[in-house]
């Protein structure tokens, strides 16, 4: 347990200090996720980013616990 939180921590600080260059990424404004925009109404639903993101978080933890 210890080990996996200071891993956890280590990636969040690595994720925090690549943030300028993460956030040039097009996650957010992929093919697939819902934008509505009407006069005063705003409606966003990633629907392929999450989908992504729970494939690339499935993929880690397979890859973690087949060890």
């Amino acid at each position: 347990m210890q080990r996996s939180l200071i891993l956890l921590g280590l990636l969040l600080v690595l994720a925090g200090l690549a943030w300028p260059w993460l956030s040039k990424l097009p996650l957010g404004r992929l093919p697939g996720d819902i934008f509505v925009e009407r006069e005063n109404f705003r409606f966003y639903f990633p629907l392929t980013t999450g989908l992504l993101a729970s494939l690339c978080v499935s993929l880690l933890l397979w890859w973690w616990f087949r060890k």
